[in-house]
């Protein structure tokens, strides 16, 4: 199910999106100011963002900005017309698409369904194979000896990342943003508990690591 985020300061325009876009299969989740958005964005990490630019707390570009800061997750603004300074302001900032209210939902939902093909995995990304398991990026799964390993979420946003920078050195800092958001910086604790275990679950020997390297002080190394 692709999830999609609305923030919009406008309760009608709010319960309107969930409405429709739950009875098409979507799960959606909302929020009403751009603070109260980015914590959305952090915690629940949609497939897709639906912003309205005028928030009552900040300006909509700069919650893309905060979002573009982390996240490649595709974004649709709403503006209103006669906004068109706004609208290039917002793509200049990362957006993808816009929508001008009043917007009819057909032409919403078809941007939607834009955004989520644009976003999909090719199907060429690489399939990953160590002598012990099999990294699908594309599937977004892992095997060992032909079965699936079951990870949560997050450890396998942090094998993601630590496989697409395959034989490199991401650094703690880099890893902490890119799995749990902004301000999650200096929280070196989660890190170490759910790199244990990923390694329980992938290295024959996870007190001896073979794949999954630390290097003290400065952060992690995937070497297949």
């Amino acid at each position: 199910m692709i999830k999609v985020l609305v923030i919009d300061d406008e309760a009608p325009i709010l319960r309107a999106l969930k409405i429709n876009l739950t009875a098409r299969k979507y799960e959606v989740s909302t929020a009403a100011d751009g603070a109260s958005g980015l914590a959305a964005m952090a915690r629940e990490r949609p497939d897709v963002l639906i912003l309205d630019l005028g928030l009552p707390d900040m300006d909509g570009t700069d919650v893309i900005r905060g979002v573009r800061g982390w996240s490649s997750t595709p974004i649709i603004v709403l503006s209103a017309w006669g906004q068109e300074s706004q609208k290039v302001a917002a793509l200049d900032a990362g957006a993808d698409d816009y929508v001008t209210k009043p917007f009819g939902m057909d032409e919403l939902l078809a941007r939607l369904r834009a955004a989520v093909r644009r976003a999909s995995p090719a199907p060429d990304e690489p399939v990953i194979t160590t002598a012990d398991f099999t990294v699908d990026l594309a599937g977004k799964r892992v095997t060992r000896a032909g079965a699936d390993v079951r990870l949560t979420p997050t450890e396998w946003q942090m094998l993601e990342v630590l496989a697409r920078n395959a034989d490199k050195l991401v650094t703690q800092r880099q890893l902490l943003q890119e799995v749990w958001g902004p301000g999650y910086q200096n929280e070196a604790g989660y890190l170490r508990v759910y790199m244990a275990n990923l390694r329980r679950k992938l290295e024959p020997d996870p007190s001896a690591p073979r794949y999954l390297l630390t290097e003290p002080g400065r952060g992690y190394r995937f070497r297949p």
